[in-house]
């Protein structure tokens, strides 16, 4: 059964250690996040990008601690040309960060 996107937010925000960071991660207002968190719809682009986040944060828990898994989204990425991975997210390129997220998995170097 699908967890709905409240929930998500909720459980992301908590794991990013708060909404605002969540939002700064995501690129909105924290106003949004608190908005989503309490029912209300983020729209087909930022509800993608919460999909993306939580898959992409699922991957990293595997491979690290949560503070390295919060650092490795926002720094740069070799697997991505440079671009740091919250970027990615950002621009609505899943495809790309799965790849990196796959290297990253496998060691292999960029």
């Amino acid at each position: 059964m699908p967890i709905p996107t409240a929930e998500k937010v909720r459980s992301l925000a908590s794991w990013m250690g708060s909404a605002r960071r969540l939002a700064d991660l995501l690129g909105v207002d924290p106003a949004q996040v608190s908005r989503w968190s309490r029912g209300e719809g983020p729209g087909l682009r930022n509800a993608e990008r919460v999909e993306v986040l939580e898959l992409v944060l699922s991957e990293l828990s595997r491979l690290y601690e949560p503070e390295a898994a919060r650092r490795w989204l926002v720094g740069a990425n070799p697997h991505l040309g440079d671009r740091r991975p919250v970027d990615v997210i950002r621009s609505g390129r899943p495809e790309e960060l799965l790849a990196a997220l796959r290297a990253e998995r496998a060691g292999s170097p960029a």
